[in-house]
C-alpha cells in the first residue's frame, strides 16, 4: 500500500499558508528519506510531483510544524473531501505530526484532539463542517444520539449530544455526579417528567458516561425474603423492626435538593402464618433486619400459666368498645358449650364494659375507651388469631367527599289593566239624582276606596289616569284607568358539601332558626285591670339540611341514604298576624353512584298561570269599546328546581390532602379577589385573608 505524506511548510507564515494547501501529494515507496519543501515568496507556488495515486484506504503522514490552524483545516477538508468553514475566532498555530504512516480515521482522530487541546473542535451540520471554539460547539451541533447506548459513529474529538433515558435512578440525581466529569463548557440537564439526561459533550467522553449510567441505573431492590417467626406475633414485630431500620436509614438520605429514589425496607406482617416479608436495598440490610428479628423472636414468659396471658393492643382507626363488643361476640359464638362458673367468674373491664362469657379457650377481650385499646387475655395461638382479625378490623376506613349542587331557576310575569268611573245624574236640588258607574278590584285599588279614603288609601302601583269631578266645591274622583306590567326572575345556586367516614352519617346545616308564635294568652285581672299578655314561640332551622350516610362497596360504587331540605320564608307573610308561611322542599332518597360520577336526586319543574277579570256583561264584550267596563289581571310563574350530588371517595391521607389543599386555595383566591380598591380617603384598604398553606410533609418535618 502507498502511503501519502503531508509536508509541513516553509518557516514563514505565507509560505506555511501556501505549503499547507497544497501538502497533500501521493507518493510512491514508503522508504525515501522526506525533506521539507521550500517555496519562494516571490514566484507562485508549483505543485508537488506526483509520483502515485493515492486511494481512499492508504495510510497517510502528517508533518504539519507551527501551521496555521485555518490552513490545516483545509488540507484535511480537501484530503477527506469535506467542506470545510474555520470561525474566524479560530486563530493560532498547530503542530500535528506523525511518526509513521497511520489511516485516515486515525489522522482525523489525531486532528480532532489537536484542535481540543487549544480550545477549538469540529462540529457538523447539514454537511457543512465548522471549526469553531469549543464553548460554542453545542449550540452548532447537529449531531443528537437519542439511544440510550454509547454514541455510535461519531470521531471521539467531536461535540455530540446524547439522550439518556433512566429507568431506576432519579436523573436528577445523577446530574451531580456526572457534572464533574463533563467538560466545562459543555452541559448536561435533567427532564424529571421523563426521567432523562441531555449531555452534549465529546463523544468519547460520553462513551464512558454511558458506562458509568449504565453501571448506577440498576433496581435498588433485593429479592423477597420470609422471615418465620417462632414465638413473636408477627402484626406486633413489623412496626417495631420498620421503625429501627427506618432510623437508621435517615442518616444516609438524599442530599439536599435532590429526590430521595433509594428503595426503602419494607418489612410487611402476615398473619395467618405468623411470618416478615422483607424487601430492602441490598443484601446488607435483609441480613441486618434478620439479626433484629432473630433476637426479638424471644419465647415470652411463662410465669402465670398458659391461660394468664395479658396483651394489650392499641388500635389505630376503630372504636375500642365497638371492636370488643365484636370480638366477644365472635369469641363466644365459636365457644362450644361455656361453663357456668367460668361465666359467672368474668369480670367486668377496666371500662365498665361486659365480660366476655369465657369459653373453653378462656380468652377474654376488654375495652378500655380512654385509651382507644383492648386488653386481651388469652394463649398465644388464640392470642394470633384474634390479632389477625383485629389487624383486618382495624384498618383505615375510607371517606366520602360528597357534593351537593341545587339549583333553582323562576321567571314571575304580571299584567293588570282596568278602567272604572262614576257619574252623578241629577242636577242640585233635585229630591232624587241616579247614580251611573263601574267598580272592579281585580286590578288595583277600588275607585270607590280611594274616593272616599280621604288619601289614606293610596292608588295601585303602575300607571293610574284619573278624572276628578267638581261636587258641592269638592272635587270627587270620577274616573280612573291603571295599566301596570311586572317581571321578575331568579336563580339560586346553592353547593353545600360535606366529608364524613364510610358508614357514618353526617349533618350540616345553614340557614337561621326563625321563630314561630305557637300559642298566646292574655290574663285579664278583674281586681287591678292589669293586662298579662304572653305568647308561646317555636324556633325552627330555616334554610338548607344536608343529611348523608355513605357507604362504600368493594367495587367502588357508593350507596348513598340522603335526606336534603331546602326551606324559605315567604318575604309577604313576613308581618303576618298568623305568623310566617315557609317554602319548604324536600328530598329522602336512596341511590347508587360510582366513585365521582354525578346523580340528579330530583327535582321539580312548575308552571302556573293565574287570571282574575272583572266586567259588565254584554257591554264589555263590545270590541274596543267593551275595555270602558271592565278590569283584568294575569300572571305566570315557572320554576325550575333541580337537586344534582356528587360523591368522591377519599381512601389515604394523600388523597384528604389533595382535596383540602384545593378547598383551602379555592377559597383564599376569591379572598384575594375580594379585596377592597384602595381609596386614600379612606385609609383602610385591606381585608383579612387565609394565609398560604404548607404541605403535609413539610409541617411533620418541622414540627419537633
Amino acid at each position: 500500500m502507498t502511503p501519502t505524506r503531508i509536508f509541513p511548510a516553509a518557516p514563514t507564515a505565507k509560505r506555511a499558508r501556501l505549503g499547507a494547501l497544497l501538502a497533500a501529494t501521493v507518493l510512491v515507496g514508503t522508504t525515501a528519506a522526506w525533506a521539507p519543501v521550500a517555496l519562494a515568496q516571490s514566484a507562485p507556488a508549483a505543485p508537488l510531483p506526483n509520483t502515485g495515486a493515492s486511494k481512499p484506504g492508504d495510510p497517510i503522514t502528517l508533518n504539519f510544524t507551527d501551521a496555521e490552524i485555518e490552513s490545516v483545516a483545509r488540507t484535511i477538508g480537501l484530503l477527506y473531501g469535506m467542506n470545510v468553514v474555520v470561525d474566524p475566532r479560530v486563530k493560532g498555530k498547530l503542530t500535528l505530526v506523525t511518526e509513521k504512516p497511520v489511516n485516515r480515521s486515525m489522522a482525523m482522530a489525531q486532528f480532532l484532539t489537536s484542535l481540543r487541546l487549544q480550545g477549538f473542535t469540529m462540529v457538523e451540520s447539514a454537511g457543512l463542517f465548522k471549526v469553531v471554539p469549543e464553548a460554542d460547539a453545542k449550540l452548532q451541533s447537529a449531531a443528537v444520539e437519542t439511544n440510550d447506548s454509547a454514541p455510535k459513529g461519531a470521531a471521539g474529538g467531536q461535540i455530540v449530544t446524547q439522550i439518556f433515558r433512566l429507568n431506576f435512578e432519579s436523573a436528577t440525581n445523577l446530574v451531580a455526579v456526572l457534572r464533574p466529569l463533563i467538560s466545562p463548557n459543555n452541559t448536561i440537564n435533567a427532564n424529571p417528567g421523563n426521567n432523562a439526561l441531555v449531555i452534549t459533550d465529546y463523544a468519547d467522553n460520553l462513551r464512558r458516561i454511558a458506562r458509568i449510567i449504565a453501571a448506577m441505573d440498576v433496581s435498588n431492590a433485593t429479592e423477597v425474603e420470609v422471615i418465620e417467626l417462632k414465638n413473636a406475633i408477627a402484626v406486633d414485630l413489623a412496626p417495631l423492626v420498620l421503625k429501627l431500620i427506618d432510623a437508621s436509614a435517615t442518616t444516609t438520605g438524599a442530599p439536599a435538593g435532590a429526590a430521595d429514589t433509594g428503595f426503602k425496607t419494607t418489612v410487611i406482617a402476615e398473619s395467618r402464618s405468623n411470618t416478615l416479608i422483607v424487601r430492602a436495598a441490598n443484601p446488607a440490610r435483609v441480613a441486618l433486619v434478620k439479626s433484629l428479628v432473630e433476637k426479638l423472636d424471644q419465647p415470652s414468659s411463662k410465669s402465670n400459666g398458659e391461660l394468664g396471658n395479658l396483651h394489650v393492643v392499641y388500635l389505630k382507626n376503630a372504636d375500642a368498645t365497638k371492636l370488643a363488643a365484636t370480638l366477644r361476640a365472635a369469641l363466644s359464638g365459636a365457644a362450644v358449650s361455656p361453663t357456668p362458673a367460668a361465666v359467672s367468674g368474668a369480670a367486668a373491664g377496666a371500662a365498665g364494659t361486659p365480660a366476655l362469657p369465657a369459653a373453653t379457650s378462656g380468652g377474654q377481650v376488654q375495652a378500655d375507651p380512654s385509651t382507644n385499646s383492648l386488653i386481651i387475655t388469652a394463649p398465644d395461638p388464640q392470642y394470633r388469631q384474634l390479632r389477625e382479625v383485629i389487624e383486618r378490623l382495624d384498618a383505615r376506613r375510607a371517606q366520602v367527599y360528597v357534593e351537593s349542587l341545587i339549583a333553582e331557576v323562576s321567571a314571575d310575569r304580571a299584567a293588570e289593566f282596568g278602567v272604572q268611573w262614576q257619574r252623578a245624574l241629577g242636577s242640585n236640588g233635585d229630591s232624587s239624582i241616579g247614580l251611573l258607574g263601574t267598580n272592579f278590584g281585580a286590578a288595583g285599588k277600588n275607585i270607590l276606596s280611594l274616593a272616599t279614603g280621604g288619601g289614606a288609601v293610596l292608588p295601585g302601583s303602575g300607571l293610574n289616569i284619573g278624572v276628578a269631578n267638581q261636587t258641592n266645591g269638592v272635587y270627587v274622583l270620577g274616573f280612573l284607568a291603571r295599566f301596570l306590567e311586572s317581571s321578575g326572575a331568579g336563580n339560586v345556586l346553592s353547593t353545600p358539601n360535606l366529608l364524613t367516614l364510610d358508614n357514618e352519617e353526617a349533618k350540616i346545616v345553614i340557614g337561621q332558626n326563625v321563630p314561630f308564635v305557637t300559642g298566646q294568652f292574655t290574663n285579664t285581672n278583674s281586681g287591678t285591670g292589669s293586662v298579662n299578655p304572653f305568647q308561646t314561640i317555636e324556633r325552627k332551622d330555616v334554610g338548607l339540611t344536608l343529611k348523608v350516610k355513605p357507604q362504600i362497596s368493594e367495587n367502588g360504587t357508593v350507596k348513598l341514604t340522603i335526606f336534603q331540605e331546602v326551606s324559605s320564608v315567604q318575604a309577604s307573610t313576613v308581618a303576618a298576624p298568623n305568623g310566617p308561611t315557609t317554602n319548604k322542599r324536600t328530598i329522602e332518597s336512596n341511590v347508587l353512584v360510582d366513585d365521582g360520577s354525578v346523580v340528579v336526586l330530583g327535582g321539580l319543574l312548575q308552571d302556573e298561570f293565574t287570571g282574575n277579570g272583572d266586567k259588565v256583561p254584554g257591554v264589555s264584550d263590545v270590541p274596543f269599546f267593551g275595555n270602558l267596563f271592565k278590569s283584568e289581571a294575569r300572571s305566570r310563574k315557572k320554576t325550575n328546581l333541580m337537586v344534582f350530588l356528587r360523591p368522591v371517595v377519599v381512601r389515604d391521607s394523600a388523597a384528604t390532602e389533595r382535596l383540602s389543599l384545593d378547598r383551602y386555595e379555592q377559597m383564599r383566591s376569591g379572598m384575594q379577589d375580594a379585596q377592597p380598591v384602595p381609596d386614600a380617603k379612606v385609609p383602610i384598604n385591606d381585608a383579612p385573608t387565609l394565609p398560604a398553606a404548607a404541605p403535609v410533609a413539610q409541617t411533620k418535618k418541622a414540627a419537633p
